[in-house]
């Protein structure tokens, strides 16, 4: 995993917390808020997954070379 993906699994969790305490609350902008720290946790972490596969794919074709 990189740090992308990281934060984005930080950025999901904080969400689920803040729709967890606006539900609690009865607070829609809070819940609301939350839905969209996880949506964007969801984004960086796909980034993440992205990032991380050109990367290895990279290293492959480099290694490939090599030989």
């Amino acid at each position: 995993m990189n740090k992308d993906e990281i934060k984005g699994k930080v950025e999901q969790a904080q969400g689920k917390i803040k729709q967890g305490i606006g539900s609690m609350t009865d607070d829609p902008a809070l819940r609301d808020e939350g839905r969209a720290d996880e949506a964007a946790g969801e984004a960086r972490e796909g980034y993440g997954k992205v990032k991380r596969n050109v990367g290895e794919a990279i290293e492959e074709v480099g290694e490939r070379v090599k030989r």
